[in-house]
């Protein structure tokens, strides 16, 4: 707990370094985003359900984090990030603390700024799309929602040194 405490401070710290403003909102532990909403419902904006994914044969990780209505088919996903029908599975959690530094129900593209780049980041284009003035993501716990505007998102995760892979969902796969 004292290291999330930490990270979530480190977190806090870098974005006043980039002068990104954000708001957060406190509330129980939550692991999935049907327990968070009752909670976030009154923050307008684009909320996120974020899953951490690793290819087949474990060369590769990704960070998937879509709008948290959106159900998300792992095959289909797979084809438009062009590693095969089939590729993507769940990491583990071993996987996420080492490479994000988080654990279960904490997944976030606010974590990202912890991985050394063995993590790609794909991000919903309704995010960015979705007329949203803000987009809300765990700050390293999930007993908190943290809110940036999309701009300042993007700036964040650029500065991590991820270009996000921006996937139109709604669109058919090719």
């Amino acid at each position: 707990m004292a290291a999330a405490l930490e990270l979530r401070e480190a977190l806090g710290q870098r974005l006043r370094d980039l002068g990104i403003a954000a708001v957060t909102a406190e509330h129980p532990q939550v692991f999935t985003v049907e327990e968070m909403m009752p909670h976030v419902q009154h923050m307008k904006g684009g909320h996120s359900k974020n899953l951490f994914l690793k290819d087949k044969k474990k060369k590769g990780f990704w960070l998937v984090t879509v709008l948290h209505n959106r159900q998300i088919n792992l095959n289909d996903l797979a084809k438009k990030l062009g590693v095969g029908s089939g590729n993507l599975r769940f990491a583990d959690e071993n996987a996420m603390l080492e490479k994000l530094k988080v654990g279960q129900g904490c997944a976030t593209p606010l974590a990202l700024f912890c991985d050394q780049g063995d993590v790609r980041f794909v991000l919903d284009a309704g995010f960015l799309e979705g007329g949203h003035e803000m987009v809300y993501f765990h700050p390293m716990t999930n007993s908190a929602t943290m809110g940036l505007s999309p701009d300042d998102f993007l700036k964040f995760v650029r500065s991590t040194g991820h270009d996000p892979i921006i996937v139109h969902f709604d669109e058919d796969v090719k």
